[in-house]
């Protein structure tokens, strides 16, 4: 109902109905002792996404990073909620044909405790229904495991790759355009 007397209005007053293209985001991540900043880009809706950033702090090796459904902050990262799976699949890796659209892998950290990394990923859009705007970006403090996860932890992995505590969390946000 909201939408059509919106609509009224702006054939009333001949205004056009415009859709923003939101082609930057960022997500500046905060833990108790990891901080992080990643930038996401999608030059057209129809091209894959890129998801650049640096995030220190972390122990080395791999750790679990992951769209989650909330940008929600206000009980620290565990209020983000479960990965981002408008499709009510089975969690995976970023080249699995099952995952979530949250799943990203894993990013390394060296023996500085520092994650460098640039990942493209066709699942992951800042448009549309399925955006990743305004949900939260979440660094996990172990690996994951892909949903490969067997025996005991096979259930588990099947939901969150058995990536352990939210090491460090932050909402997508809208960019300003790159210079």
């Amino acid at each position: 109902m909201l939408e059509t007397i919106t609509n009224s209005f702006k054939a009333l007053f001949g205004l056009k109905s415009e859709t923003i293209m939101v082609s930057r985001a960022v997500a500046v991540l905060r833990g108790e002792s990891v901080t992080g900043t990643v930038w996401l880009t999608q030059p057209k809706e129809s091209e894959p996404t890129t998801i650049k950033g640096e995030i220190s702090g972390l122990s080395p090796g791999l750790h679990g990073f992951h769209v989650h459904q909330y940008g929600d902050s206000t009980n620290g990262c565990i209020s983000a909620g479960p990965h981002f799976n408008p499709f009510g699949k089975t969690h995976g890796g970023p080249d699995s044909e099952v995952r979530h659209v949250g799943d990203l892998g894993n990013v390394e950290a060296g023996s500085d405790g520092v994650a460098k990394f640039e990942i493209t990923d066709k699942h992951i859009t800042l448009n549309g229904p399925n955006t990743v705007v305004g949900r939260s970006l979440v660094i996990h403090a172990g690996q994951d495991d892909l949903g490969k996860g067997v025996g005991e932890k096979a259930e588990e992995s099947a939901k969150t790759g058995n990536a352990g505590a939210r090491a460090a969390c932050g909402v997508i946000a809208l960019a300003a355009p790159a210079q």
